[in-house]
């Protein structure tokens, strides 16, 4: 539970972190610095068993999509809290997308969670207050959506690595390597050569201490600790751990950053975690009698003669 609730807090602060660090520095290059760094880790981390297909098509949703749009949105105003929060649409978004391109029908708890995450969604959109643009916001949900596809992609794989708690690490470092080029082509392309030789000279010691908190802590510690974790428990068990990282953002946003949602913000953030919590709520499965009683007799069954 420690080491679970450490994970999110992990996740959690690195929003802040993001924020922080990004402070002169295009978002999309900082990007691909992060993931240059990541990347690094493959020689010493082995090669997921998943084909090259799976591996850059999660390099290009989960990690590219995600954190480019997610970098974008909060250089354009996003509050961390509320970027967080936005992103754990993920979970509903991925059940949907599961469905269209898996076929995968959602069970009853899964369709309400869904239906109730997408009304905090819109408290969320029709309560934001008025420091987040409305653009930045679609930004975030449309990174949420792109975590989702790379979920479903990873999912329909089935990728695992040669040593069980290096799966999802594995995948992840690996997918890396697709990240900085095209990062810093989207760089050249949208934020422009000056802008990125502004960055660079920008780039002092605290993009440097968030580049490392997000690579080293939050990607490769966070994912390590977290894969371990569901090697020896049951996802039920561990999965729902990763709410609180949401709940960390805001809170750090608020003590470090003086940013503090209003009343229509925290309601909606309370509906869609509620929604997303109800999805991944595990069903009611029946795996035999219930346990005896200290004292209970067993009936012995008589076995018939030869």
């Amino acid at each position: 539970m420690l080491l679970a609730a450490a994970v999110a807090t992990l996740w959690g602060f690195n929003f802040v972190v993001i924020d922080w660090g990004m402070a002169g520095i295009p978002p999309l290059f900082f990007v691909a610095v992060r993931f240059g760094v990541v990347a690094l880790a493959a020689v010493v981390v082995p090669r997921p068993l998943a084909s090259w297909k799976t591996v850059v098509g999660v390099g290009l949703f989960m990690c590219l999509g995600q954190f480019g749009l997610l970098y974008t949105s909060i250089a354009l105003g996003l509050q961390p809290g509320i970027a967080a929060l936005l992103l754990q649409a993920q979970v509903v978004l991925t059940i949907v997308v599961a469905a269209l391109a898996l076929r995968e029908r959602p069970t009853r708890m899964q369709t309400i969670g869904v239906l109730v995450g997408t009304v905090g969604l819109g408290v969320v959109a029709f309560g934001r207050g008025g420091d987040a643009p409305a653009l930045a916001v679609v930004l975030c949900l449309l990174a949420a959506l792109s975590w989702s596809i790379g979920n479903v992609i990873s999912r329909h794989a089935g990728a695992v690595a040669p040593a069980k708690r290096l799966g999802a690490l594995s995948l992840t470092v690996w997918s890396s390597l697709v990240v900085p080029l095209p990062a810093l082509g989207l760089s050249v392309l949208i934020e422009g050569q000056d802008a990125i030789a502004a960055g660079i000279a920008a780039f002092g010691w605290r993009p440097i201490v968030s580049t490392l908190y997000t690579a080293g802590l939050c990607t490769l510690v966070g994912y390590a600790i977290f894969n371990a974790l569901l090697a020896r428990n049951r996802s039920a068990s561990v999965v729902p751990w990763v709410l609180l990282a949401p709940v960390v953002a805001m809170a750090s946003a608020a003590l470090l950053l003086g940013q503090i949602p209003n009343l229509w913000e925290t309601i909606g953030g309370l509906v869609l975690v509620g929604g997303v919590f109800i999805a991944n709520a595990p069903g009611r499965r029946r795996l035999g009698p219930p346990p005896l009683k200290w004292g209970t007799s067993v009936p012995h069954r008589r076995i018939p003669a030869a």
